[in-house]
């Protein structure tokens, strides 16, 4: 009996890798994400309903890919945003969106064509219709828990909530991040903003839990 036992409960743990061997070798770029909304993602209920109609039409996104090839391409490094308008709350899967993505100029023209590859196939409902694609410096900082990205006419500044509230108190998180997320937390925007023309009108906040960050894999 305890053969049996023992028999049944290696090939657990041998399923068990396999299955997460597969997951693992599925996952093709890794690393930071963080994005800011024009509306608080964490507020008590009155200012989330007071916001719900009249804003959150606007959101910057960036990624820092750690690791990982697409399409055959190296793109450790390699950093881009995304800035969405929509004519509705981003949180309306019907809301009709366009977008604007910026590619760091560091990356090789091989790169670029990769990664815009990668987030047309991963992310084409959260990025809606692609307007325009261009290529500008962008640094991407991480320390710890806060973010500072800057690209030439879009920025976020933003750190973490003091005490992880928005893990201590879940029923006060009112939206989703547009992309999936591994540890995703609700970020304070210290400053955020776009002075661009190619989609939508500038905007800038700040002083408001209106960021979310994490890891991302896809």
């Amino acid at each position: 009996m305890r053969r049996v036992l023992f028999a049944a409960a290696v090939m657990i743990v041998a399923i068990c890798a396999l299955v997460f061997s597969s997951q693992a070798e599925n996952v093709s770029l890794r690393g930071d994400y963080v994005e800011v909304r024009t509306a608080s993602v964490f507020a008590g209920a009155c200012h989330y309903n007071g916001e719900v109609v009249t804003a959150g039409r606007d959101a910057m996104m960036a990624w820092n890919v750690t690791s990982g090839k697409w399409q055959g391409v190296d793109l450790t490094g390699v950093r881009a945003m995304a800035i969405v308008t929509a004519d509705a709350n981003l949180s309306d899967d019907q809301a009709a969106r366009q977008s604007e993505v910026i590619i760091d100029a560091q990356a090789s023209d091989a790169q670029s064509k990769a990664l815009i590859s990668a987030l047309k196939q991963k992310y084409a409902g959260a990025l809606g219709e692609i307007v325009k694609v261009r290529s500008a410096a962008i640094t991407f900082n991480r320390n710890g828990r806060s973010y500072a990205v800057k690209a030439d006419d879009a920025t976020i500044d933003v750190e973490a909530m003091p005490n992880d509230l928005c893990c201590k108190m879940p029923n006060l998180v009112w939206y989703s991040p547009l992309v999936g997320l591994e540890n995703r937390k609700v970020g304070y925007t210290v400053r955020a903003g776009y002075s661009g023309k190619a989609i939508g009108t500038p905007w800038s906040r700040s002083g408001e839990n209106s960021a979310f960050y994490g890891s991302f894999s896809l």
